[in-house]
């Protein structure tokens, strides 16, 4: 029996291994979101293009929609906006953004200049709201279905393939009435 525990270390070694192992498998822009099927944050915000109209999850309420957190100092928002803008003109779904950690006046611009693919622009210049969602750099996309619940987190820049492939199906099966 006493020489069968140099068998624990051992099996320890193995056993880390294979969990370090996995995890150079994984895709760093599919991190987990404990936010997935839940109910999305509560908020208020006042609109982008005017501070006196503030809106609410619950202005949400009974539709499909996306929350594409971004702003204009964020340089992969630039890469994903004409993507946005694109995507948007097709009228799949509504698209809100919110203005993460940004001034109303750079914002604005921003979106005068590249165009504005959102339904409304909600302003979020502390950041409170995008740390409520889980929001650790921008953009991130959320897909959130008729009930406020969150169905999908994307981070990162929105790609062709993603919204294709992920976003797009996604969409389909959650505006469909037995969704």
């Amino acid at each position: 029996m006493k020489r069968l525990w140099f068998l624990i270390p051992l099996a320890a070694f193995f056993a880390l291994a294979a969990i370090l192992a996995r995890g150079l498998k994984l895709d760093p822009h599919e991190v987990p979101s404990p936010l997935i099927d839940k109910a999305a944050p509560k908020f208020a915000l006042t609109r982008l293009d005017d501070a006196a109209k503030t809106m609410r999850l619950e202005d949400m309420r009974g539709k499909v929609w996306m929350l594409n957190v971004w702003a204009s100092w964020c340089v992969s928002c630039r890469e994903e906006h004409p993507l946005l803008v694109a995507f948007s003109k097709k009228h799949v779904v509504p698209i809100y953004g919110l203005d993460y950690k940004d001034q109303r006046a750079d914002a604005s611009g921003w979106l005068a200049r590249f165009g504005n693919p959102y339904e409304a622009s909600l302003f979020d210049g502390e950041g409170r709201v995008g740390i409520d969602f889980g929001v650790y750099g921008v953009p991130e996309t959320f897909v959130i279905d008729q009930n406020g619940v969150i169905r999908m987190k994307h981070i990162g820049p929105l790609t062709e393939e993603a919204l294709a492939t992920k976003i797009e199906p996604l969409l389909e099966k959650l505006k469909k009435p037995d969704a």
